[in-house]
């Protein structure tokens, strides 16, 4: 059998007229309907009309849940074997527990929009920020960020792909430091539109009230493996699994550790379920040898049993 992964991607991919392109199946709307009944918010309206809201991560995070929920159910009702992995970038790691079987829908929907607003709350408007910083590979971001974090906080918190690492913290002390990443280097140092800084340590006081509300949620054993963000492996305790998901919280997204791992174990081929190609362009930059899909449209779909038929 040919392995493969489906990854999920995170805040970041939305926007408007991101489902267009699956729109003509079922279970894409279906899908939105059920989270805008389980949540009372019209999330099918969100990716279908103009609107400012979209980019508010106490909805963008059950909004692209349910996205990337909607898709893989799409892939499903094409009789595709079970993959060998899942994975998500940040929020995505909910969407691969949903697929995994490990939370249902509706628990994930409610942990999300949970997760969001304790994010939201943990940071005041205009206190936190992220950046990309493109061209520099990662250690000389870490060195960099160390030195000029003064008593704030300033870290590297997505390893996305070689030379690609997303920066967060402190508002002034980011926006300070922007100039020195492309003083020592950077091809581009670009701020991100965001409204709360993930996985730095200002999301410390989050993760601990999000670990006190994970400790009631029910999860099921993962009926195939999810490589969590957190140490880029996989666990099988529950317990474990909760914990990676409060560590995750402020601590960086190790994504290029993630396509490694799942790479050395044999997989070729890497389908993105869910809006967008961001996810696809990072690892291609990871591992050049695989094959990379996204779910965009129809023709993905043909694509993608075409490669698992060998």
């Amino acid at each position: 059998m040919i392995k493969y992964t489906i990854i999920f991607p995170g805040q970041g991919s939305q926007s408007i007229g991101m489902m267009d392109n699956v729109a003509h199946a079922p279970i894409i709307k279906k899908t939105f309907i059920e989270a805008s009944d389980i949540l009372g918010k019209d999330f099918w309206a969100m990716v279908t009309t103009e609107n400012e809201i979209i980019n508010q991560t106490i909805n963008t995070q059950p909004l692209m849940l349910t996205a990337g929920v909607a898709t893989w159910r799409y892939l499903q009702e094409n009789n595709l074997d079970s993959p060998s992995f899942v994975a998500g970038h940040s929020l995505g790691e909910f969407t691969a527990l949903v697929a995994a079987k490990s939370l249902s829908f509706e628990s994930a929907l409610n942990i999300v929009t949970k997760r969001a607003g304790l994010m939201q709350d943990a940071v005041p408007n205009n206190e936190g920020a992220m950046a990309a910083i493109i061209g520099l590979d990662d250690e000389k971001v870490l060195d960099i960020c160390s030195r000029k974090k003064e008593n704030g906080i300033l870290e590297a918190v997505n390893f996305n792909s070689p030379g690609q690492v997303v920066i967060a913290g402190s508002k002034v002390i980011l926006e300070r430091s922007l100039q020195s990443f492309k003083d020592e280097g950077a091809k581009r140092a670009i701020l991100l539109p965001v409204s709360v800084p993930s996985h730095c340590k200002l999301m410390e006081p989050a993760s601990i009230l999000f670990n006190d509300y994970l400790k009631g949620i029910h999860f099921n054993t993962p009926e195939f493996p999810i490589i969590q963000n957190f140490e880029a492996i996989h666990y099988n305790n529950i317990n474990k699994i909760k914990l990676a998901l409060v560590s995750q919280l402020f601590n960086p997204v190790r994504w290029t550790k993630t396509i490694d791992f799942i790479s050395s174990k044999g997989v070729g081929i890497f389908i993105e379920a869910g809006p967008g190609k961001v996810l696809t362009g990072l690892n291609k930059r990871i591992n050049k040898e695989a094959s990379h899909i996204s779910v965009t449209n129809e023709e993905a779909i043909t694509e993608i049993l075409l490669q698992l038929k060998g």
